[in-house]
């Protein structure tokens, strides 16, 4: 394994400083460095999408026959790491790293053909209906139910904790179309534009005060059979396949682009600290450093894997999100720390605006980070399950 980088990729990291140098405004910058969300809202996330997809860079992890284009790992890398020093905004990965990767792999030429150029553009938003009131991580047990009628599907039920889908206007959806057998048979993947009648959505606001999360409710709302992806009763394959791709993102670049922010803070609020509490605070900087460094390097060597041809495996992928996670909310801890008093939530969108930080709202936001895309929990048994399969007692 070889993880320094060629002259090519090289020339490419100063390609993407220069792009983002020239086409990310201020304002975007400004957004994606002070969201204290997951990803940002609409406005500037779709505006960023628009910018990268006028250079052909909206999607570059798909094929290049559907408009990737044809990056190795590393540089996928590099372009997260550098747009994210950079401030560019998060985009949500409901319609380019979920859903898409979906379609592609088991779409119609049709559903290709209607939604991937969307996707790449920025035109169609997408909402992910997995979750379930009661259900927590266990998928298996979801009950909004999707029942045949002519050419349609019936669907009743709801869906909880679906990120921006006060912004979205397609949804993919899991929906429980057979009773019969095991959990996981009789669940089908369906997508459909939410603009339909019987459809409602509701917001929920996250302690923090981000609107991000919402509830929709399903009441006797029809969509076209034609909106089947895969085989009915066999959407669990299809969602497997999907949460691979929700949990093999990198961490580290959006992580180092916080620690940097996090140490500038650290500089800049020394005057009038106890001496024996900077030290601390820089102790425990420094450590933070050590770790992401450390935790940059399991990343780094599953990119090198998969340049040299190593299929991504489940279990690292699983590793990946807790390790990731848990040290994105250790962060949060330490920035509140940083702040003090000053990490005290704003009275006004006028004090958060003027506040030189959020480290109440990016704590508070994160707390749901070992949560989402499967409770690390569940990724702990995945790992545990993965190694226990190949362990022999001695």
């Amino acid at each position: 394994m070889d993880l320094r980088l060629s002259a090519e990729d090289r020339a490419f990291r100063a390609e993407v400083q220069a792009f983002l140098a020239a086409e990310l405004p201020a304002d975007l910058a400004e957004a994606g460095r002070r969201c204290t969300g997951i990803y940002n809202d609409y406005p500037e996330a779709n505006a960023w999408h628009r910018i990268l997809a006028q250079r052909g860079w909206s999607v570059p992890h798909w094929p290049v026959e559907h408009g990737g284009c044809g990056w190795s790992p590393v540089q996928h890398y590099i372009f997260d790491y550098e747009s994210a020093i950079a401030g560019a905004p998060s985009i949500t990965p409901n319609a380019t790293h979920m859903v898409a990767p979906v379609l592609i792999a088991f779409g119609t030429p049709e559903q290709k053909a209607q939604y991937l150029p969307r996707i790449a553009s920025g035109d169609d938003w997408w909402a992910q209906g997995y979750s379930e009131p009661g259900s927590g991580s266990d998928l298996a047990s979801l009950r909004c139910a999707a029942v045949a009628d002519g050419h349609d599907y019936v669907i009743n039920g709801s869906k909880i904790w679906t990120t921006h889908a006060h912004f979205s206007n397609q949804i993919f959806c899991l929906v429980r179309t057979a009773k019969t057998g095991k959990p996981q048979i009789g669940i089908s993947f369906l997508i459909f534009s939410l603009d339909r009648p019987g459809i409602e959505v509701r917001p929920i606001i996250s302690i923090s005060g981000d609107h991000e999360l919402n509830e929709i409710f399903f009441t006797d709302a029809r969509v076209s059979k034609s909106s089947l992806v895969g085989e009915e009763n066999d959407g669990w394959t299809v969602a497997k396949y999907l949460l691979q791709h929700e949990r093999s993102h990198c961490w580290s670049p959006l992580l180092h682009a916080r620690l940097k922010r996090m140490q500038h803070r650290l500089a800049e609020t020394a005057v009038g600290r106890h001496p024996v509490d900077q030290q601390m605070l820089e102790l425990r900087m420094a450590e933070t450093g050590a770790r992401l460094s450390a935790f940059e390097m399991c990343e780094l060597q599953m990119i090198s894997g998969q340049a040299e041809g190593t299929p991504l495996a489940s279990a690292s992928t699983s590793m990946n999100k807790f390790v990731g996670t848990e040290l994105r909310q250790d962060m949060g801890f330490l920035a509140l720390d940083i702040e003090g008093a000053g990490a005290l939530p704003a009275r006004s969108p006028l004090e958060r605006h003027a506040a030189s930080t959020d480290a109440s709202g990016i704590y508070l936001n994160d707390r749901a980070a070992s949560i989402y895309a499967g409770t690390n929990e569940i990724q702990r048994t995945i790992v545990a399950t993965s190694f226990l399969r190949h362990w022999q007692p001695g």
